[in-house]
């Protein structure tokens, strides 16, 4: 099962490291991390995304509450959350598929932020899903490179760090 996990951190030197070596150190995986400070500087907000049972989600979110530079873990495997991720996604754009490369992007509102005479390069953001949709009409087109940054996630509503 996939787990969207949200841990306010203070900002210091280190603090991703022992994050990262929590997960390693006992075998868990990490699909995607990202991190940047919050709207209070002193603080960061690491978003990271795992695979694995309610008891490792568990196991996971006890090993992180009991970091010295750990504030708050949030699950937010339940459902109130709102992901974005964005993508640069090349592709190539021979006179063929020039057009439904073009259609593609309009379809999903993405934007064409580079042009060559062999490619194109798109931004698209939204939903891992909808980033995973675009990804499967564009690769038999040509997909020539792809970065994704993961998922960043808030709570819905009053549900977060201060709610």
């Amino acid at each position: 099962m996939r787990h969207t996990i949200t841990v306010l951190v203070e900002n210091e030197f280190g603090v991703l490291s022992r994050v990262a070596g929590l997960f390693s150190g006992r075998g868990f995986n990490i699909d995607s991390l990202s991190v940047a400070p919050t709207n209070d500087e002193s603080i960061s907000r690491m978003t990271i995304v795992t695979r694995g049972d309610d008891q490792i989600l568990e196991q996971i979110t006890k090993q992180l509450n009991k970091l010295i530079d750990v504030i708050k873990v949030i699950d937010f495997t339940d459902g109130e959350v709102i992901e974005r991720e964005m993508a640069l996604i090349k592709v190539t754009a021979e006179d063929d598929a020039r057009a439904e490369v073009l259609r593609i992007v309009d379809i999903f509102r993405s934007k064409i932020i580079d042009v060559t005479p062999r490619s194109f390069t798109i931004e698209a953001t939204g939903t891992p899903a909808k980033i995973d949709a675009i990804l499967e009409l564009l690769r038999p087109l040509g997909l020539k490179e792809l970065v994704r940054t993961g998922p960043a996630a808030i709570g819905r509503g009053a549900k977060g760090w201060k709610g």
